[in-house]
């Protein structure tokens, strides 16, 4: 997936312990694990803001794109209408 998670390197960064990190965001420890794994299709934005503020830091620190190896750049665009004419 393109989309790298790294809720783990911040939360090393601040030396908080993960349970504390869960309580403090509102969600439970499994859930974020699987944030921190990359294995969430979605994240609410009230979650990424959540963590920005215990974890004082931007969503960019937490989250950054690269580029798949499998999935072509165009094939991630968005559809172009079709012109009718």
């Amino acid at each position: 997936m393109p989309i790298i998670v790294d809720i783990d390197v911040m939360v090393a960064k601040r030396k908080i312990p993960v349970g504390v990190l869960a309580e403090r965001i509102g969600i439970t420890p499994a859930n974020l694990a699987v944030l921190k794994n990359g294995r969430a299709k979605a994240v609410r934005f009230t979650t990424l803001a959540a963590l920005c503020e215990v974890l004082d830091c931007q969503p960019g620190d937490l989250l950054r794109w690269e580029p798949d190896e499998e999935t072509p750049v165009d094939e991630l665009a968005a559809p172009q209408p079709v012109n009718r004419q």
